[in-house]
């Protein structure tokens, strides 16, 4: 049974930060890479960037450059994202997601988390 489970959504002001998690157990593990998407209401899922299980190679979207990390923890199969000054248009469910070789397009990963709301407030 494959599991992603994200956690630490919630509600920041702008300017603000936000640590999510993903915790991944069964097939996910055979999946080289672990994705961050986001989407806001009304709008297509956007990649927000990725990593890979070994923590050699990180991709990020322009918009999140500068500003988001993504890290992981091999000890307790976790993948995290870092969110730092936060802008209202980071306001998006997010989601990780699992995949044999990555990418920055949804169809390029197999399993995926149940999401989890960011809401930046002015």
């Amino acid at each position: 049974q494959v599991q992603l489970v994200e956690a630490g959504g919630g509600l920041v002001q702008a300017g603000g930060s936000l640590r999510l998690s993903c915790a991944a157990s069964g097939r996910a593990f055979r999946r080289n890479v672990m994705g961050w998407f986001r989407q806001a209401p009304g709008k297509e899922r956007d990649f927000v960037g990725l990593i890979t299980w070994s923590g050699g190679i990180t991709t990020y979207a322009e918009s999140v450059k500068g500003r988001f990390a993504i890290s992981v923890d091999n000890a307790k199969n976790t993948v995290y994202l870092q969110m730092n000054n936060l802008k209202l248009e980071d306001t998006a469910v997010y989601y990780c997601a699992a995949g044999a070789f990555g990418g920055t397009f949804s169809r390029d990963y197999d399993y995926w988390g149940q999401g989890t709301q960011v809401t930046v407030s002015s």
